[in-house]
C-alpha cells in the first residue's frame, strides 16, 4: 500500500522486538511508519509503546507533548486514534537495547502446549502456571508473551488482553491481531471473571458484598500498593464460601470491576487476607502459610465467560484448579 511522502522523505522501516546488547545507540535519523489497516483505531500512545521496544514509556510521552512526534504533519496527542494509511515521523531516537532473551526451552515449550485452554484464529487462553511473569521486565528476562512468541512462529505481533500477578494462576487471554486485542479490551468490564482463593480465618457466608473503592499508591521502589480509601475508584467484589475449616476458607470470588489487587485487597479489608500474600497478609496467615509450606499466593483465575470478538457468540474458559492449591486445601482438611 503507498503512501504519498515528501521528497526530502525518506520511509525507513524500524526494526521492531528487536533484541540485543546492554548498550544504547542512536537510529539512524527521522523514520516513517505508515499505519496498516490492523492498527486502525488504536490510540498513538499504545501503537508507539508497541513498536519502539527498549525506549522508556516517559520518553516516548514526552516526544509526544514536545510535538517531535508527528501524524500527518500534525501535532497529536497521546489518545489520538491512528487511521489506516496515517503517517508517523519518529524523530531519531536513541534506544536503550536489550540483553538477548533467554531462548525457550523444550521443557518450557512443553508446559505452554499443555497450558492450552482454548484457541482460534483470534485469540488464545492459556492456563497460566503460578510464578511466570505475563512479560519481561524488573530483571525478569523471559515472561509467558515473550516465550509465546518465540514459541509459536507466527505470534510477532501477539499481545496481552490483561494481566495476572506472577503468583496467580489460571485463565490468560493473548489476542493474536491488534484489533482483536482492542475489541476485547474495550468489553473488558462486561467479562465476567471467578477466582478461587485461599484466605486466612473463617469467612462468613452472610459476608457476601465487599463494596469499597480501592486507591492505587506507587511507590519510589516502583512497587504497587492498593488500599480501601474514599478516594479511590468504585470496586466490587462477590465472595462465596466454599468449604472452611478452623483456620481457612476457601472461597469463589466473582469480580463486577477489574482493579488491581482488588481481591487481594478486598479479603485484606475484611481481615481475612489470603494465603501465601507477600503484600497484604498479617501475622497470622504468614504463620498459615508458613505452616501448611505455602510457596506463593492462593490464588487462581478460574473461569472467564466473555463474548467472542469475531462470532459475538457467548464463550465459557475455565482453567482446571493448579495443582499446588489443591495440596494446600488438602493439607487444610488435616488440620
Amino acid at each position: 500500500m503507498l503512501c504519498r511522502l515528501h521528497p526530502a522523505q525518506t520511509a525507513i522501516t524500524i526494526p521492531m522486538n528487536q533484541d540485543n546488547s546492554n548498550t544504547s545507540s542512536p537510529s539512524s535519523g527521522v523514520q516513517y511508519l505508515i499505519v496498516a489497516e490492523e492498527d486502525q483505531g488504536q490510540r498513538l500512545d499504545n501503537y508507539l509503546l508497541s513498536r519502539l521496544k527498549g525506549v522508556p514509556k516517559t520518553h516516548i510521552y514526552k516526544l509526544i507533548r514536545k510535538a517531535e512526534i508527528r501524524v500527518n504533519k500534525k501535532r497529536p496527542s497521546a489518545d489520538q486514534r491512528l487511521q489506516q494509511n496515517d503517517v508517523v515521523r519518529l524523530p531519531p531516537i536513541r534506544v536503550a537495547e536489550r540483553a538477548p532473551r533467554a531462548p525457550v526451552s523444550a521443557r518450557m515449550a512443553d508446559v505452554l502446549s499443555q497450558a492450552v485452554l482454548y484457541e482460534d484464529d483470534a485469540l488464545i487462553v492459556l492456563n497460566k502456571p503460578a510464578g511466570w511473569a505475563v512479560h519481561g521486565g524488573s530483571g525478569i528476562n523471559l515472561g509467558i508473551i515473550e516465550a509465546v512468541r518465540q514459541w509459536r512462529e507466527q505470534a510477532k505481533r501477539w499481545e496481552l488482553v490483561h494481566r495476572l500477578d506472577r503468583d496467580t494462576s489460571g485463565c490468560l487471554i493473548i489476542a493474536k491481531k491488534p484489533s482483536i486485542m482492542k475489541a476485547l479490551q474495550a468489553d473488558w468490564e462486561n467479562f465476567s471473571k471467578t477466582y478461587i482463593a485461599l484466605v486466612s480465618g473463617r469467612w462468613s457466608a452472610k459476608d457476601k458484598w465487599v463494596d469499597a473503592p480501592l486507591l492505587k499508591n506507587v511507590l519510589q521502589s516502583g512497587e504497587r500498593m492498593v488500599r480501601v480509601s474514599a478516594e479511590g475508584k468504585a470496586s466490587l467484589s462477590e465472595f462465596s464460601v466454599v468449604q472452611s475449616w478452623a483456620q481457612a476458607t476457601q472461597v469463589r470470588v466473582k469480580l463486577h470491576s477489574g482493579r488491581t489487587h482488588q481481591i487481594r485487597v478486598h479479603a485484606q479489608w475484611k481481615k481475612h487476607p489470603l494465603l501465601g500474600d507477600d503484600k497484604y497478609a498479617d501475622d497470622a496467615s504468614n504463620l498459615l502459610s508458613k505452616q501448611l509450606g505455602v510457596k506463593r499466593l492462593m490464588l487462581h483465575a478460574q473461569q472467564l465467560l466473555f463474548r467472542h470478538p469475531v462470532s459475538g457468540e457467548f464463550l465459557t474458559v475455565e482453567a482446571p484448579i493448579a495443582a499446588d492449591l489443591l495440596a494446600t486445601i488438602k493439607k487444610l482438611s488435616l488440620l
